[in-house]
């Protein structure tokens, strides 16, 4: 077989184009994990030399991988929707109702706790960075079609617009904001909290099908 030196040739520049590749999209998720650390330690979203500092990079990094502050909240946001939905994987779907109600709400309310600093930000930017209202409404309309989901058999029984109805009622009691006024304004521990959720989605839910009455 007739050896190509081009073959050869190309490899070495394939192979340090991939490395500062790779190097450069690690770069940028590490600067994604500080700002989120830093909005969970402040509260407030973060400057680009705060930022800088604690991922261990230069403001100019920064900049390098997202045009501004925006673009790297919308990244982040992006990125925490993602992680979102692999770890709010839906368990006990066709368990019993008390079984159904247990597993989605500590799987809710974990997502509401860890998250919780983020929502902040992205409710206080999102007039400054647009896209982040379409992510807002995306994460709610997310929550509408788990619920649907975890308790597709007492909503079954109702007519479409008294199913809609509760539907919203559920979005809204199950909300990041209702996490935030019982676990920051009541002062509620995260097992308190979550039986405030399940006795009320409880109350809401029409009987289930085949069981007594």
């Amino acid at each position: 077989m007739v050896h190509d030196p081009t073959v050869t040739a190309r490899a070495p520049r394939n192979r340090r184009f991939d490395g500062r590749r790779l190097r450069s999209e690690r770069t940028r998720q590490l600067i994604i994990e500080a700002f989120l650390e830093l909005l969970a330690l402040n509260g407030r979203t973060p400057t680009a030399s705060q930022i800088a500092e604690r991922a261990g990079y230069s403001v100019r990094s920064i900049f390098e991988r997202f045009s501004d502050l925006g673009a790297l909240s919308l990244a982040t946001a992006d990125h925490a929707i993602a992680v979102g939905e692999s770890e709010a994987m839906a368990h006990d779907v066709d368990g019993d109702r008390p079984t159904r109600i247990r597993s989605h709400v500590k799987t809710r309310a974990l997502a509401c706790e860890k998250w919780l600093p983020l929502w902040h930000a992205m409710l206080d930017t999102q007039d400054e960075v647009p896209e982040l209202k379409t992510r807002i409404i995306q994460v709610r309309l997310a929550n509408l079609e788990r619920l649907k989901l975890m308790y597709e058999p007492e909503l079954a029984t109702l007519p479409t617009p008294e199913r809609e109805q509760l539907l919203f009622a559920l979005g809204a009691l199950t909300s990041i904001e209702s996490w935030n006024q019982m676990r920051d304004i009541y002062g509620l521990s995260m097992e308190a909290a979550q039986g405030v959720w399940r006795a009320a989605i409880d109350r809401l839910l029409r009987q289930t099908p085949g069981t007594a009455g």
